[in-house]
């Protein structure tokens, strides 16, 4: 070989190699492609605190203001009333009983029956009272249809009731007067944990007592 053509295949050796190192395609340089992820959170699920069950009985509110064993007849079976009527909606609070002609009943013997309105912490209701008044004694009874009852007292039996209450709310106001009789009872609404809502029937007996049942 001469010096020209030694020349020649020299120029055209390196004229291969910068066609081989000069590329615009990362594939077809060998280039490993670089992998793009999403940001897009996973989604979770959410809950509510639950409340407490209560751990004790509704507690018994204690009624003051019993008038003296000899106090007059009278004064004596309104305050019998007023205690029950308290003891029904489960928390001591202002009771007034007016029954019309009471106070003549201790003046005489006889079967006497009158009629009573009871207001409990501003919540009216009617009632009848029969008096069975004796010379050295009397005996007495008081009926109605309707009894007090306060919100706390029914929220309370509503989540005694329900599984994993996280909110309970009740259609009624602070203190509500309600017939005892009446099936359809108290409304009222529980959100569970999981956020799922549960309709409850609150009903209220004649003595007080409440239960809850799911609707």
């Amino acid at each position: 070989m001469t010096f020209r053509g030694a020349a020649l295949a020299l120029v055209a050796a390196a004229a291969l190699i910068g066609v081989a190192g000069c590329t615009d395609d990362p594939q077809a340089a060998g280039a490993t492609p670089t992998a793009t992820t999403s940001a897009t959170p996973a989604a979770t699920a959410t809950s509510l605190p639950p409340m407490a069950k209560p751990s004790k009985p509704w507690p018994e509110p204690t009624v003051t203001g019993a008038p003296a064993k000899d106090a007059p007849l009278a004064d004596r079976i309104r305050f019998a009333i007023a205690k029950q009527a308290q003891l029904a909606a489960g928390k001591a609070a202002p009771t007034t009983v007016s029954c019309p002609g009471l106070d003549d009943v201790g003046s005489g013997a006889g079967m006497h029956t009158l009629s009573c309105t009871v207001t409990y912490a501003g919540a009216s209701y009617q009632g009848r009272l029969t008096v069975d008044a004796k010379r050295y004694s009397a005996s007495y009874h008081f009926n109605s249809t309707s009894v007090p009852v306060t919100r706390a007292k029914v929220v309370d039996a509503v989540l005694r009731a329900a599984e994993d209450p996280a909110t309970v709310t009740c259609e009624m106001a602070e203190v509500a007067v309600v017939e005892y009789a009446d099936p359809t009872g108290v409304g009222c609404s529980v959100t569970d944990t999981t956020g799922a809502v549960h309709g409850y029937t609150a009903r209220v007996s004649g003595d007080g007592s409440v239960t809850a049942v799911k609707m």
